[in-house]
């Protein structure tokens, strides 16, 4: 055997060599305080999901609507569980999921806490977007009720998506057509009840499950937009909102063929 091979400097560099290579191994199955994420389901709010209207009104008339209004989301891990180093490499090399810390995603640290948090965030979206759509129409709460069923969608993101679907429902585009201009309109957003939109994280896979599921326009909080450009999908159009009013201006603007605001 050479004797470079069995020299002792070169034993220990051999033994070190092995040693990294060993943790690196271990490293790759190691539990990761990470939560993977990928592009979710999306809803039409002028629609169904899961069999169940997702709108409902009573107390003032509504209108049949064509187009869609896609709520978008993102799909992650379950709370409390932990991703590999090798599963964070591999979702990186994709390029369609995402690694998040998992407390950005689950500030909770009980499951059962992180699981009852989105649920609350849905139920007071559901409340905000509800008194946005109805203040914006000048409808009162008290004679018009809206009931919205998102079956197991839980967060806030939905509520800009679904103020504009009960504006769509009751009001249309406010000139005897529809908001969407038949077209299938996604987008994500928080709101709250003066109409104000705000950010929501994700959209780089949102904009990827509108574009999936047949959108060509993506409503997105304004100061999202450098975000929404990373990898837009081809043949999706990105329009900033900052509110309701923005949005439904936005809209009304494309199907007349006026200026639209870009990203």
């Amino acid at each position: 055997m050479p004797t470079a091979l069995t020299a002792p400097r070169t034993r220990a560099l051999a033994l070190c060599g092995g040693l990294v290579l060993a943790l690196f191994g271990v490293a790759a199955f190691a539990p990761l305080p990470f939560t993977l994420t990928r592009p979710g389901v999306t809803a039409d709010t002028l629609g169904t999901y899961n069999g169940a209207p997702v709108i409902t009104i009573t107390g003032a008339p509504t209108r049949t609507t064509s187009g869609q209004l896609r709520a978008t989301t993102i799909s992650a891990t379950n709370a409390g569980e932990e991703i590999s180093f090798r599963t964070a490499v591999v979702a990186w090399v994709r390029g369609d999921e995402a690694v998040l810390p998992s407390d950005a995603v689950y500030p909770q640290d009980d499951p059962g806490d992180a699981e009852q948090e989105t649920a609350h965030q849905m139920t007071e979206s559901q409340d905000s977007a509800t008194a946005a759509a109805l203040s914006y129409l000048h409808l009162s709460p008290s004679q018009v009720t809206v009931k919205i069923d998102l079956g197991d969608i839980g967060g806030p993101s939905a509520g800009q998506m679904l103020s504009l679907g009960i504006i769509d429902k009751l009001n249309g585009n406010g000139h005897g057509g529809d908001l969407t201009g038949g077209r299938i309109i996604a987008g994500t957003g928080t709101i709250d009840e003066r109409g104000v939109i705000g950010a929501v994280g994700g959209i780089p896979l949102k904009t990827r499950a509108a574009a999936r599921d047949g959108a060509t326009v993506f409503l997105v909080p304004k100061s999202e937009c450098s975000d929404a450009k990373v990898d837009t999908p081809d043949g999706l159009r990105l329009v900033p909102v900052t509110t309701l009013a923005s949005a439904v201006a936005a809209l009304d603007a494309l199907d007349k063929g006026g200026a639209v605001p870009s990203c």
